[in-house]
């Protein structure tokens, strides 16, 4: 009988086996367990568990020997078996990976343990064992992928950090020490703030605060409190921030960052290009906007002239008051109109804000309509005004959007005076367009290329002989900082046309 002594003892219980019901137990472990004699290595017994997995029964196992229940190759010789259940026989305890071969040929990788166990009748070595070849494979498999993680994570140009609620470094990949200047060891428990300057240092916080678990990843640029070297130029990361929680282990804010210097110092120049080429633009558009309508100023100018000389000529012969109150009233509005002409160039060229006002398109083409005449006469042009019936309000720089509106209608006049003269005709339209109000100018002269099109508005396309080809870029300048668009395009079935869309006022909008 075998006595088992335990807690049952202090409730003056006692609880015996037999044998029979020991090895029982044993049967019923999931454990596989071979029992050898520890001389001879002789198998004694084997539980149940250890019989299903080798295919053997009780009887059959025990006369075998190791080359009988073992792989063929050399690290599972028998020789190799009887040193390692020796050396569990003479130091107590041994392990190895062996490979035990089943009654039909299947080969188990197992992890065996042999631990000498000394009986009544003398010393065993009890062999337990279990299949590894799945857990075998996937360590393997792990440790394959951790291999390529950490030589990605090495060679990646993405830094890697998690941060915990105080934005102390919680983890840092190999890649964030480099791109830090530091050990990654050293970034262990240490503020990830104290990498930024000041701005970027709060930005952090910001982000820090406002990360909730399972929220969308924020991204912001954080500039490195200290540069490259002493007075020199700013390093710049882009980082995504993203609330992770991974099995309880690792739980914080995962910041993937890389340097974006470069691209922070291209922005910087293209910047510093296009305020210098605004500060070009600017006396650059004074330039064209000055040869552009010097023609308008000097028609004012020169009527103004003619209105006076006709007062001065009424003076010596007849001086009725009211053909002198007509010239010179006529004079002053001439005169005026050159001054807003004027008053219109100042502002353009000079002044940053907007000088928008209400007004009706219609209203400013018609305003336009006299000068655009008068050229017409020059010339011996037909027009033909197309005014819609609609209102097409917009908001806009009056005299510089009559400009535009005059510009492409002497281009066309002069276009069409090259042609036989009963074939000149230009006619200017206005309409609503969707959301638009439209100026329309059409002519029926040579027409335009596909080639021409394309480079037309790039301030050096003409077709005349002594053209400039601003007006057309000034055009283009003036329309589209008004939210607009201007086009030009081929006249049906001869000619071009131009045209252009300004936005109509909001409320205008249906």
């Amino acid at each position: 009988m075998i006595q088992v002594s335990g807690p049952a003892q202090r409730d003056g219980r006692r609880a015996e086996f037999a044998a029979s019901d020991l090895a029982r137990l044993f049967s019923a472990l999931e454990h596989c367990v071979l029992v050898h004699d520890a001389r001879t290595k002789e198998i004694l017994w084997a539980n149940q568990a250890a019989c299903s997995a080798l295919g053997f029964t009780l009887d059959e196992l025990l006369p075998l020997k190791a080359p009988d229940m073992s792989a063929r190759a050399r690290p599972y010789a028998r020789e190799v078996g009887l040193a390692w259940l020796q050396r569990a026989a003479d130091e107590g305890n041994s392990v190895i990976e062996w490979c035990y071969r089943t009654k039909s040929g299947t080969d188990i990788l197992s992890e065996a343990r042999a631990v000498r166990v000394d009986l009544a009748h003398g010393p065993v070595v009890m062999v337990q064992f279990r299949d590894i070849a799945e857990e075998k494979a996937t360590r393997r498999d792990l440790c394959r992928t951790e291999g390529r993680l950490q030589a990605f994570l090495r060679n990646l140009d993405e830094g890697i950090v998690v941060l915990d609620d105080d934005g102390h470094v919680l983890f840092a990949g190999e890649s964030a020490g480099k791109l830090l200047d530091s050990d990654p060891e050293a970034l262990m428990a240490a503020d990830f703030a104290a990498f930024l300057a000041p701005d970027s240092a709060a930005v952090l916080r910001d982000v820090l605060a406002s990360a909730t678990r399972g929220g969308q990843p924020a991204d912001a640029r954080y500039r490195l409190a200290v540069s490259d070297e002493v007075g020199g130029p700013d390093r710049w990361f882009a980082a995504r921030c993203q609330s992770i929680d991974i099995e309880n282990d690792l739980r914080g804010l995962l910041l993937l960052f890389h340097d974006i210097t470069a691209t922070v110092r291209t922005e910087e120049e293209r910047r510093r290009d296009a305020q210098y080429l605004n500060h070009l633009a600017r006396y650059n558009a004074m330039g064209d906007m000055a040869m552009a309508i010097a023609h308008e100023v000097s028609q004012p100018i020169s009527a103004a002239h003619n209105f006076v000389a006709g007062v001065r000529g009424r003076l010596r012969g007849d001086a009725s008051p009211e053909h002198l109150d007509w010239g010179l009233e006529h004079a002053t509005r001439q005169l005026d109109r050159a001054a807003v002409i004027l008053q219109s160039l100042r502002e353009y060229v000079v002044r940053l804000e907007e000088c928008k006002q209400e007004a009706d398109l219609n209203d400013i083409v018609a305003d336009c309509a006299y000068f655009v005449d008068v050229r017409a006469q020059q010339h011996t042009v037909a027009l033909r005004w197309e005014f819609t019936d609609e209102d097409v309000p917009v908001e806009c720089e009056k005299v510089l959007i009559g400009q535009v509106v005059t510009n492409l209608a002497f281009n066309a006049i002069e276009e069409m005076a090259r042609w036989p003269v009963e074939q000149r005709t230009v006619v200017i339209s206005t309409r609503r367009h969707d959301a638009y109000a439209e100026v329309e100018v059409r002519d029926t002269g040579q027409g335009l290329s596909v080639p021409q099109v394309g480079r037309i508005f790039d301030g050096a396309f003409s077709t005349k002989g002594n053209g400039h080809g601003i007006g057309l870029a000034l055009s283009h300048r003036i329309i589209t900082r008004h939210g607009g668009e201007i086009e030009a395009g081929a006249n049906t079935p001869r000619g071009a046309v131009f045209r252009f869309r300004l936005p109509l006022r909001r409320k205008e909008i249906p």
